[in-house]
């Protein structure tokens, strides 16, 4: 198991390095604050540690991961690693393991945080309403103001492995990243009040929908015709 151990918390780069790294079978099972204590003596030993010496307690580690917000937008961002969690567990093959400013936490401890922010933002959302236009997926003050809203007139189809939208159904994609993409059709205002035309419509739409649409499809016929 091999992994980069990346220090770019700084805006000078001259301090800048990266430290590749070949674990012993004992480190994979080991904690993740050998690591940073690997590559803080070997960044102060180096010529980047004479200009910018670096302390093991005043830092800890982190990786990327992917991450969607409220209006299903990925991204990527740093998620920090306990100080005494197992490093294979944690730490994919031949990831980048980034060194951040900031003491190290417990797991006990990251959890603690991750339930709080969790209970807030719970009762943050308690305040909010979604739009209902299908494709939106803002959030907004109960009773505005009400942002700007693009948007579909027809809810998502999902058959075999197309998705698309019904009121563009020439607009078709294959994995959930590709349809999230796919431009909206109109353009107006959010709304969180459902109209009497809204209510009817299904929120998602499979292949007997689809058949049904077409001319009712084709009618089966019993064994006695």
């Amino acid at each position: 198991m091999k992994v980069f151990l990346r220090y770019e918390d700084n805006e000078d780069e001259s301090t800048h390095k990266t430290l590749k790294i070949t674990l012993p079978k004992s480190w994979k099972t080991g904690p993740t604050s050998r690591l940073l204590g690997q590559f803080v003596e070997s960044y102060n030993g180096g010529k980047e540690g004479q200009l910018n010496t670096l302390e093991a307690d005043k830092l800890h580690l982190s990786i990327r991961h992917s991450t969607t917000n409220s209006d299903a937008e990925e991204s990527t961002e740093l998620k920090d690693l306990p100080s005494d969690g197992i490093v294979v567990e944690l730490i994919p093959d031949r990831d980048d393991v980034y060194i951040c400013h900031g003491p190290s936490r417990t797991s006990e401890e990251i959890n603690a945080e991750r339930q709080a922010q969790i209970e807030k933002e719970k009762e943050a959302v308690k305040h909010l309403s979604k739009c209902v236009h299908f494709g939106c997926n803002k959030r907004f003050p109960k009773g505005g103001p009400y942002p700007e809203c693009q948007y579909h007139t027809g809810p998502p189809v999902f058959h075999e492995t197309a998705k698309f939208w019904s009121c563009c159904p020439n607009k078709k994609a294959y994995d959930w990243e590709e349809f999230q993409s796919l431009p909206a059709c109109q353009s107006g205002t959010c709304t969180d009040v459902r109209d009497e035309e809204s209510d009817k419509q299904k929120q998602f739409l499979g292949g007997c929908d689809i058949r049904e649409k077409m001319n009712g499809g084709p009618k089966l016929r019993s064994i006695d015709d």
